[in-house]
């Protein structure tokens, strides 16, 4: 790769090679010649942005996490609307379908990254905790709206359904659950608090 020319986002660029590489070869695909390969670019640039890489996967995970704010918007902007397991199902569906069980892997597998991110986010995996956060905000929208049981909780509700979605996500061999099984799960976990 010459140097000198220009690459757009170089950040992003990176960011969008370390997430094809998540999802196809999990944790133990992310090297720092992997990631740089895969953008087409030279292992300097990556230095020239982040400290090194542990610093480059902090970030990235922090980018990933962040951006489930949209994702949280559009939920909280459907309470009223469909049908709440519906809306549940297409929520979790939607953060487990991307890079959400491969950065919660990718937090397991390295320790020093586990490390970086207690410096700036304060408990729990990234990703995840955004999406409890997103269910239990949505959740209590609904409640508001008189369609969840008054007596429901939605802080402890949101765990159990991102819980429950992880798992059902979490084999990256398999086949990816159906709508259906989303559902039925979301359905399960809501039992008599929906009205």
């Amino acid at each position: 790769m010459p140097t000198g020319v220009p690459i757009g986002d170089a950040r992003e660029r990176l960011f969008d090679a370390a997430d094809r590489l998540l999802l196809q070869g999990g944790p133990s695909a992310l090297t720092s010649r992997a990631v740089t390969d895969e953008a087409g670019t030279a292992k300097g640039v990556l230095h020239r942005h982040f400290a090194d890489f542990d610093d480059f996967l902090a970030q990235f995970v922090l980018d990933r996490a962040h951006r489930m704010d949209e994702r949280a918007a559009a939920l909280r902007d459907a309470a009223g609307t469909g049908t709440v397991a519906g809306n549940l199902a297409e929520a979790l569906t939607a953060v487990f379908e991307s890079v959400a069980v491969g950065i919660v892997a990718l937090v397991t597998f390295r320790d020093e990254l586990r490390a970086r991110l207690r410096e700036t986010w304060p408990a729990g995996v990234p990703v995840l905790t955004d999406a409890v956060e997103m269910i239990a905000d949505y959740l209590a929208a609904e409640r508001e709206l008189g369609r969840l049981d008054p007596g429901a909780e939605p802080e402890g509700l949101a765990p159990m359904l991102v819980g429950t979605a992880h798992l059902l996500f979490a084999d990256r061999t398999g086949r990816p659950p159906t709508a259906e099984a989303v559902r039925n799960a979301v359905a399960s976990v809501m039992g008599g608090v929906l009205v």
